[in-house]
């Protein structure tokens, strides 16, 4: 295959004058370099002069998010140390229960807690949401007191929660 194809070309070349070598050879040569700023040399330097004006742009928005992001830390910080007390504690935990499908037959508020009475709840449901106002309101269960149903994961039940002394 090669060897046909230096044979064809060969025979090509051999066939023109020293003026139209002298002109393909040129014509080659221009045609080269046109190529080569097309393909290579001008997409290089269109994307330099583009890099170079969207870099500050990309550099403020990189500073704006890290300010973002360390004031996001600083505030969960300070989020983390909050816990609502007295009535604010009452009716966040009931809208926690209604989030969660509980129905609470009476929630009041005892002091510096806040004391929950279900009757008929789903026990799983009930710890999953225990669960998660631990981690959301920062509060502990003060006392729990439940007594099983005939059907099985059902319980009545009254727990009093207080704002969370540990940090």
């Amino acid at each position: 295959m090669k060897a046909e194809l230096a044979q064809t070309w060969a025979g090509f070349w051999d066939q023109r004058t020293e003026r139209e070598k002298t002109l393909l050879a040129w014509g080659g040569g221009v045609l080269s370099v046109v190529i080569a700023w097309s393909v290579l040399w001008s997409p290089a330097q269109e994307g330099r002069a583009h890099l170079r004006e969207s870099l500050p742009t990309l550099q403020r928005q990189l500073a704006q998010m890290t300010a973002q992001a360390n004031e996001a830390r600083q505030l969960s910080a300070a989020a983390q140390g909050v816990a609502p007390t007295g009535a604010a504690l009452k009716d966040a935990l009931t809208a926690s229960l209604n989030d969660h499908g509980l129905a609470a037959t009476q929630i009041q508020v005892i002091g510096n807690a806040v004391q929950i009475q279900l009757k008929n709840a789903s026990f799983p449901a009930w710890t999953t949401w225990v669960d998660d106002v631990r981690k959301q309101f920062k509060v502990q269960v003060l006392e729990a007191h439940a007594t099983a149903l005939k059907e099985d994961g059902q319980v009545d039940l009254t727990a009093s929660l207080q704002p969370s002394t540990a940090k």
